[in-house]
């Protein structure tokens, strides 16, 4: 199968390209150059496996939640191609995808991504391990105050940068985490992996049917016992 995977829902521009079992991919940490790379970066990954477009069977979209912006900026990319190419976009969360590089790198069960949602605040997503070793949401993906993060946190390992941000306000919130510092951004490699697994299971979208996971106008409220 021929996937692309786009990722720009945060402060890193990443992209993949699965070809046959062939993947290659660009991932760049920096802030606010989305427009400038990402395109060059999908064109510089396709000479490269010297294919096209229209050669690919669907196109993968970290589909946040994440930066406004940055979300659509991808959203744009991939609607555009997918338009172009009659191709059908496979939206995944980047918050799993995030929780995925954890499973695969550590022997954790479960797994705290937190993202800077700016305003004191986090977009959060639990994740238990799953069947094959992949992500299975322990709750909804929300937006949460810091100072409600230790009414719903438990027992395992907290990954993304949104630790970082707000690392002085983390320590009462996170006492049954351990924090590992160097899982931050979401990569296409893993947005990737989710989007083959959606793709066997027939979660493809029109590219005018996608609704990007924004959840600043959500409401968080903390689980009850």
């Amino acid at each position: 199968m021929n996937l692309l995977a786009i990722e720009t829902s945060t402060e890193a521009c990443s992209v993949a390209l699965q070809v046959d079992d062939k993947i290659t991919q660009r991932h760049v940490v920096e802030a606010k150059i989305h427009t400038k790379i990402l395109v060059p970066a999908i064109s510089d990954l396709l000479k490269q496996s010297n294919i096209e477009v229209a050669d690919l069977h669907g196109i993968v979209l970290g589909n946040g939640p994440g930066s406004f912006i940055g979300m659509r900026i991808g959203a744009s990319v991939a609607q555009g191609l997918a338009y172009g190419a009659k191709l059908r976009i496979l939206p995944v969360s980047s918050l799993a995808a995030v929780a995925a590089e954890a499973l695969a790198t550590t022997e954790e069960g479960r797994i705290c991504v937190a993202q800077d949602a700016h305003m004191g605040e986090v977009y959060l997503g639990q994740f238990d391990r799953g069947h094959s070793g992949f992500p299975a949401p322990a709750d909804n993906e929300k937006i949460v105050p810091i100072g409600d993060l230790a009414d719903l946190l438990g027992d395992g390992i907290g990954v993304g940068a949104g630790w970082r941000a707000y690392r002085a306000q983390h320590v009462a919130a996170s006492e049954s985490l351990n924090i590992a510092p160097d899982i931050l951004w979401p990569k296409a490699e893993f947005v990737l992996r989710l989007g083959v697994r959606a793709a066997e299971a027939g979660d493809f979208v029109s590219p005018d049917k996608l609704q990007p996971a924004y959840l600043r106008m959500q409401v968080a409220t903390p689980k009850r016992g």
